[in-house]
C-alpha cells in the first residue's frame, strides 16, 4: 500500500535530520492519510485520503 492520497496524490516527501553538530541524515515527512469511506464514481468506496482533502471538503463522506 502506497502512502500516497488517492484524491490529490500527495505523497511523502524527503527532507533532512540536522542535528547540533550539524549531521544530516535523510528523513521523510509522510502526509497525515485517513482511511475513509468515500463516494467514487457514486458508489460507496474506502479510500485513503489526506486531512488536507477531508478539511476543504475534496472528498464526499459515503452515507
Amino acid at each position: 500500500m502506497s502512502k500516497m492520497c488517492e484524491i490529490c496524490g500527495k505523497k511523502p516527501m524527503v527532507g533532512s535530520h540536522i542535528s547540533h553538530a550539524h549531521n544530516v541524515t535523510k528523513r521523510r515527512f509522510n502526509p497525515n492519510l485517513q482511511r475513509v469511506h468515500a463516494l467514487a464514481a457514486g458508489r460507496p468506496k474506502k479510500m485513503l485520503v489526506c486531512t488536507a482533502c477531508l478539511k476543504s471538503g475534496r472528498v464526499q463522506k459515503a452515507p
